[in-house]
């Protein structure tokens, strides 16, 4: 009996051991970043030649059976889009030059097929204005000025809410049910493709539809989950800063940082504080943001995980560096739980919603984004152990494979484009030295690609 009690009081104690024993974060000297930087690009290279050996002129590489992977009819070269600005940042000028060459070569958008406007979007009109940006390549402007033509059926609808898919060729579209992240997360390539062709159209149309979602937000600015574009009523009353909203708040702040635009800035300034007060909750294990109705307030969920994780980066980028800190610790803990981060979890009794990672990049976003604007090495340090994780349990022979479940490092025979957009490029930026890119002089879209204005014409 005696025993027993023992082993129960034992295992009673057991969380806070592990607490206790929870390693702390040693600092990363700038000899140790130089050498974390140069294994980020072997990494990169590593997925590249995988992608290049077994997948070249598709969309992805599946990474454990070694084939080519597209998301639609046709291939639309996902990952060389992708993944071009991060192999110029990177110094890696023999696969760059590849990569842009197949793209300027290979790449079409003449067919006759349905795509996802805001995937399109992100990532390959994002891709193709800062690759032109980076290159001076004309042949890269004309293909996202073609992109562009091709997209803006989207935007007819009753309410200017886009419709989430439309035939590249025919310009049909489709899918009137779409959230917030897919209607209000156009307005940087759109604009910057206003910028660059001097055709105002794309930003007409991508800030009307950012304002109309803004406008449908409640008094405290929140919006729901899913909302019809032909009427303009939420189907989904839930609010987070997850998938399916989290780039829409981004895109209001950013707005306003690439654009100078006021509308967005003060779109900005009314939903951050909405956000704050309503989603934003302190528990026994850390600092959050949940799920709330967007009307009433009512919390429906203690939900957070990888893609939440985006909002230390913004938070600092609009100013709030305390909120930033307490919510990166809380991405940390979460990361700690198994090794790596699930996709979702519950904060208040830490256990897992959504077990598998899909190799994201936001909790790297948000160190380096820390870094940048505290210069604490605490933040290089996390970034050592996500990086250090990462290779550990992702890495296979031909690439990085996304996992099915963080808890057994099961692995999915999957790596999508933004391995090389967005986690490759955040891990090599918080280690490589600050020079690499000038931070307060691009705003990156929601899929790593930077952006700056263009120089005013004489």
């Amino acid at each position: 009996m005696v025993m027993k009690g023992l082993c129960a009081a034992l295992v009673a104690l057991l969380p806070t051991l592990s607490q206790a024993v929870t390693p702390t974060l040693k600092p990363v000297t700038e000899a140790e970043a130089a050498v974390l930087a140069q294994r980020v690009k072997e990494a990169t290279r590593h997925a590249w030649q995988g992608y290049k050996q077994y997948a070249w002129g598709h969309d992805a590489l599946k990474p454990l059976s070694k084939k080519p992977h597209d998301w639609y009819a046709k291939s639309l070269l996902m990952t060389p889009v992708d993944a071009l600005d991060t192999l110029i940042l990177m110094g890696l000028k023999e696969e760059a030059d590849e990569a842009r060459e197949l793209i300027a070569s290979q790449l079409s958008f003449d067919h006759d097929m349905p795509v996802q406007n805001f995937e399109i979007t992100i990532r390959l009109l994002g891709g193709l204005l800062s690759a032109y940006q980076l290159t001076g390549d004309a042949r890269l402007l004309a293909k996202a000025e073609d992109l562009g033509q091709r997209l803006l059926p989207v935007f007819e609808s009753p309410t200017g809410l886009p419709y989430t898919h439309v035939n590249l060729r025919t310009g049909k579209v489709s899918g009137k049910v779409s959230n917030p992240a897919e209607t209000g997360t156009l307005v940087l390539e759109f604009g910057l493709l206003s910028q660059l062709t001097g055709n105002s159209v794309y930003f007409d149309k991508a800030k009307r539809a950012l304002v109309q979602t803004y406008r449908r937000a409640s008094p405290q600015g929140l919006v729901g989950s899913a909302i019809n574009v032909e009427t303009g009523k939420w189907e989904r009353t839930d609010a987070h800063i997850g998938g399916g909203i989290d780039s829409y708040y981004e895109y209001l702040y950013k707005c306003w940082r690439l654009f100078g635009d006021k509308d967005c800035k003060a779109m900005w300034d009314h939903s951050i504080a909405g956000v704050n007060k309503v989603l934003g909750e302190e528990v026994k294990s850390g600092f959050w943001y949940g799920h709330a109705d967007m009307n009433t307030g009512k919390r429906l969920k203690s939900q957070y995980g990888a893609l939440d994780a985006f909002m230390p980066a913004l938070l600092a980028l609009g100013g709030d560096l305390p909120r930033a800190r307490k919510l990166q610790e809380s991405g940390l803990a979460m990361w700690r739980l198994h090794g790596i981060e699930p996709e979702a979890m519950d904060y208040k009794t830490m256990k897992l919603l959504s077990p598998e990672y899909a190799l994201r990049p936001e909790i790297i976003e948000s160190a380096y984004y820390l870094h940048h604007y505290t210069g604490d090495a605490r933040y290089r340090a996390m970034g050592r152990e996500f990086f250090e994780d990462f290779v550990r349990h992702t890495r296979t022979e031909a690439g990085f494979a996304a996992l099915k479940d963080v808890r057994t490092k099961a692995k999915e025979d999957s790596m999508e484009s933004f391995v090389f957009a967005e986690t490759f490029k955040y891990f090599y930026l918080l280690f490589a030295p600050k020079s690499t890119l000038d931070f307060d002089a691009v705003t990156f879209n929601t899929e790593a690609h930077p952006m700056r204005l263009p120089a005013p014409k004489r």
